[in-house]
């Protein structure tokens, strides 16, 4: 006999009584703008981020955590803890930084390759107009460099 979880006995009570009729969905958020990493490579992720990518640090408020921008986003790099261990299988996939241009794909791959950085997949079309690679920042992170036709 399988029995219904929590969720699904509390989700049919508030369907069923009217609870739900009352919350309505929050006005529209503004986006998708911030991503916090863990790093135990904390200087290099700072240059890769700041020195290859461009970023620009906007707040170091001591020496493990660092806010960089490239305009309208904030990536933050916080030092790991000591005892930090990332699992085997991360929850984020990658980070995409989107490219104005199709040919600045390649001239970022070539940029990056020419300062060392790991190379996950070379430049390649997608079905839906894009191109992109994927390359590795100093703590495993992967980055998408993609060019998105708006």
């Amino acid at each position: 006999m399988t029995y219904p979880s929590y969720t699904t006995i509390r989700y049919t009570k508030e369907l069923n009584t009217g609870m739900n009729k009352q919350m309505q969905k929050p006005k529209p958020h503004a986006g998708l703008r911030h991503v916090a990493l863990y790093t135990k490579h904390l200087p290099e992720c700072v240059h890769f981020y700041s020195e290859l990518l461009g970023m620009k640090l906007i707040w170091q408020p001591d020496a493990d955590n660092y806010y960089l921008s490239s305009g309208s986003d904030n990536l933050a790099l916080h030092r790991a803890p000591a005892n930090f261990e990332p699992a085997n299988y991360q929850r984020l996939d990658h980070i995409g930084f989107f490219l104005t241009e199709r040919d600045d794909v390649d001239h970022w791959h070539d940029y990056l390759h020419s300062n060392n950085v790991e190379i996950k997949a070379t430049p390649k079309d997608h079905r839906d107009g894009t191109r992109s690679f994927y390359c590795a920042d100093p703590d495993g992170n992967i980055i998408q460099m993609i060019y998105y036709p708006l």
